[in-house]
């Protein structure tokens, strides 16, 4: 009688074993692709977005200006580093004083690093030459040699603001200063793409806002920092 209880539960131990542990398993093993899948959705929210036009990523198209040093400066200059795009002029009494105290920050940051560059465009080539465009890199102590003060036609330069990056910039004399442009900032990878962010819902935010934004809980001085070192460390 006693043989036969041990031998029941003997059977019993075995019939739970083949039906409990394969579901043990397949549990541990679902866990892990779910983990693994949350891992990759993380990992992919990190990385920049292209910034698209009809389905295709955007490309810095083609320019050629001349810089504070009288030197001609090509897109194609940029190409192997990751930089920042801007559209100011020197005599602006508003916003380009603070956008370039910020990108000051950018170029104490990264100055020793020969994969980084600034670009600012002016946008009142008349009057920003070579050697105005020289005096204000003086006066801002420029550290980078790839900091590059740019000038050149201005109808090269409106096209180069609002179709080639869509951000604008105009002559009006109404304004202080007598041009108008938004504060904006690109960031530009290695291979000539335009990068950004995404938002809280998951689209890119396109632009960084170069100047103080009230009530934000981030800067976009921050977050273009953030993503510069991004982009030099990934691509």
């Amino acid at each position: 009688m006693k043989n036969k209880k041990q031998l029941v539960l003997v059977a019993l131990i075995i019939i739970f074993a083949i039906w409990f542990f394969p579901r043990i398993k397949s549990r541990v093993e679902t866990s892990r692709v779910v983990d693994s899948n949350r891992s990759e959705e993380i990992s992919q929210s990190s990385k920049l977005s292209f910034i698209k036009l009809n389905g295709t990523a955007r490309k810095v198209p083609e320019f050629i200006f001349k810089n504070q040093d009288n030197r001609y400066i090509s897109n194609e200059d940029f190409l192997g580093k990751v930089y920042v795009a801007e559209f100011f002029f020197t005599s602006c009494p508003s916003i380009c004083i603070e956008m370039n105290q910020n990108m000051k920050i950018l170029d104490e940051e990264f100055s020793d690093r020969n994969d980084f560059g600034i670009a600012s465009f002016t946008i009142d080539p008349l009057n920003d030459t070579p050697m105005v465009l020289k005096q204000y890199s003086e006066r801002l102590n420029v550290k980078s040699p790839n900091w590059h003060f740019l000038t050149g036609k201005i109808d090269d330069v409106y096209e180069l603001s609002n179709s080639g990056f869509n951000i604008f910039s105009g002559v009006n004399p109404a304004v202080a200063g007598g041009f108008e442009h938004q504060g904006f900032f690109a960031l530009i990878d290695k291979n000539g793409y335009i990068r950004s962010r995404r938002d809280a819902n998951g689209n890119p935010i396109v632009y960084y806002l170069g100047i103080t934004s009230s009530g934000a809980s981030e800067q976009g001085i921050d977050m273009i920092k953030e993503d510069i070192i991004k982009l030099l460390n990934n691509g």
